[in-house]
């Protein structure tokens, strides 16, 4: 699962670690503790003709149709974002991407739960797969496709955040 993530890399270095100019909505904030309900940075189209920019979007997926009190689950299986109703619409023709410098895990410890966080080797910024949707308000609401969890992560929690490598990023 993906709960929390930082994101502290400024917006020339995530331009760089994706190879591709980013229309910019401003600088980066740095956030240590990225939570859900809150808005974050992704990357995506905001329309069929738009160029690649990186804007905000609210972590919690509500699509525009749903009725009031719908859920707004910030993360989707990739097990089930391409056949669920909820979902597949956004997997077909919104996806993004969810920068990020690592991302936090709990292990339940003796009656508590030690914190972990997951990040590259090398310290690279990360890209997250997620999907957005138009909100009932008009604004991108989206959630991070999650897997099971594989590596050193397995050693912590059942799943995590799909991270995209490099190749997946191509243009």
């Amino acid at each position: 699962m993906c709960g929390r993530f930082a994101l502290y890399s400024a917006t020339p270095r995530l331009s760089r670690a994706l190879r591709l100019p980013l229309e910019a909505a401003g600088e980066v904030a740095p956030r240590y503790n990225v939570a859900p309900g809150t808005w974050i940075t992704v990357v995506r189209h905001p329309s069929d003709d738009a160029p690649l920019s990186m804007d905000e979007a609210w972590w919690g997926y509500r699509p525009h149709w749903a009725r009031e009190g719908a859920p707004e689950p910030i993360n989707a299986t990739v097990e089930k974002v391409a056949t669920s109703n909820y979902f597949r619409g956004a997997f077909a023709h919104h996806r993004c991407l969810v920068p990020a410098d690592g991302w936090y895990e709990w292990r339940p410890l003796e009656g508590s739960k030690q914190p972990y966080f997951l990040c590259r080797e090398d310290r690279d910024p990360l890209w997250l797969a997620g999907i957005w949707s138009a909100r009932p308000d008009g604004r991108p609401g989206c959630a991070i496709l999650t897997e099971p969890a594989r590596g050193v992560a397995h050693e912590i929690h059942d799943r995590m955040p799909v991270v995209l490598d490099e190749t997946s990023l191509a243009p």
